[in-house]
């Protein structure tokens, strides 16, 4: 599918979109082609842009509705588990079909809160200046280049809006599906927490295996008014014909705190640094992130904290598994402004590596313009020994049992902090890893 003006203009057609989001779409376009890839990280020559489906058309109409979801889609969606989680412990849930949200639901004890779930593409024709107040501010579309290309062509994703003082008690989840083949996923997450408001939001992505590689460049964007607390929770498990290109930022303000607890299995590549701008005082971030990088898999994960504000606070804590070769990299920065006096960052990154084949590589980058501040950085990296698998086969384990025991023990931290059926879901696709 070629990448053109004219495809441009029929996506923002086929929505009904304002004149305004056709100008940013086309400004995105301009930049992208003009700009080169990036060359500081894993390779990305084998992407080909001509080769891409920027827009797959379901045509599936969105429904509140699992029986009205075509059987085809929503067999795929009981096996995610998706309907029977939105059940037991989800307050809403959103499901996106290639470029195309197909399922939308929010209990209705929320909306009489006044709490705002929607679709991107629904949110955008409902709460226009909503929408054009916040979209892509946070994350410039002149960013880089996949944020170029996102803002051409984004299609899907979320809109949320939390009021004042409104607390959320069970999550909200997004699920998003890249079901075709040479496919790319430009969906757009946007959420809004005013002053006080609590949330904890949910997102699982899935994919399956081709041969052709295929694209996903979504972009996320969090709004933290003063007092209010995000969790965002992500089990990225796309397929290993997969580009994962993801940008994901909050704008935290004062007294107000973000934790992001990421968890990356599947893609061939993947660029994914969750980030937190703390520009108000207090404001506090807190990052906990996986990465599990098997055959022919290049993992590189990391975080960004930059404190703009005085007594302001990071936690970045990151694990990395490594087998069969696979690449896993922590790359990650803090900067500590000269306004940010009496700030505090911690950055720990643990690595294991599970053979002798597998890297293992770690870029911190601190930058501190104050002297009234403080920063530590500790990294390990370890394999597992023979000693600890004799020790647990002495003990009755089989080898393999083993192995999943200590990786187990490794990750726990990162399984503690995601809701007990995530954690399960966690702990059985990194086996499934180990037993390939």
């Amino acid at each position: 599918m070629s990448l053109n003006e004219a495809l441009i203009r029929k996506i923002s057609k086929l929505k009904n979109e304002p004149e305004w989001m056709l100008e940013k779409r086309l400004k995105g376009l301009k930049l992208f082609k003009k700009t080169k890839l990036p060359t500081w990280g894993p390779s990305l020559k084998e992407l080909d842009f001509n080769k891409l489906n920027y827009y797959t058309d379901s045509n599936t109409p969105e429904t509140s509705s699992w029986k009205k979801v075509p059987k085809k889609i929503k067999k795929t969606f009981d096996k995610l588990g998706i309907p029977e989680a939105e059940q037991k412990v989800l307050s809403g849930v959103g499901a996106q079909w290639d470029s195309n949200v197909i399922y939308h639901s929010i209990k209705e004890s929320l909306v009489k809160q006044g709490i705002i779930f929607e679709n991107m593409d629904t949110a955008l024709k409902k709460y226009p200046e909503l929408v054009k107040k916040y979209f892509m501010t946070i994350i410039p579309i002149s960013e880089h280049k996949f944020t170029m290309l996102h803002a051409a062509v984004w299609s899907g994703g979320t809109f949320i809006y939390i009021p004042k003082n409104v607390k959320v008690d069970l999550p909200l989840q997004s699920y998003f599906r890249m079901n075709s083949q040479r496919g790319g996923q430009f969906e757009h997450t946007l959420i809004i927490l005013d002053e006080g408001a609590e949330l904890h939001y949910i997102e699982g992505c899935s994919s399956p295996n081709y041969t052709e590689n295929s694209l996903h460049a979504g972009c996320v964007e969090i709004y933290q008014h003063p007092n209010s607390k995000m969790r965002y929770s992500s089990i990225e498990n796309w397929s290993k014909n997969v580009y994962n290109l993801n940008t994901k930022r909050s704008l935290v303000k004062e007294n107000a705190k973000i934790e992001w607890v990421t968890g990356n299995l599947g893609s061939k590549v993947a660029m994914v640094y969750p980030s937190s701008i703390l520009i108000g005082e207090n404001a506090k971030s807190e990052s906990l992130g996986i990465a599990f990088a098997n055959k022919n898999q290049n993992q590189d994960i990391g975080a960004k904290a930059i404190h703009l504000a005085p007594n302001t606070s990071s936690i970045i804590k990151s694990k990395s598994l490594s087998i069969n070769g696979g690449i896993s990299t922590y790359r990650g920065l803090v900067l500590i402004s000269k306004n940010a006096k009496n700030s505090k960052s911690t950055v720990k990154c643990d690595a294991l590596i599970l053979d002798k084949k597998s890297v293992s590589k770690t870029y911190p980058t601190i930058k501190q313009e104050n002297n009234e501040s403080e920063c530590t950085h500790e990294a390990t990296v370890g394999k597992i020994g023979e000693e600890e698998i004799f020790y647990l086969m002495s003990r009755g384990l089989t080898e393999e049992q083993a192995t999943h025991l200590i990786v187990n023990g490794f990750i726990s931290p990162i399984v503690k902090a995601l809701p007990l059926e995530y954690a399960l879901e966690l702990n059985k696709l990194i086996e499934m890893e180990i037993e390939e």
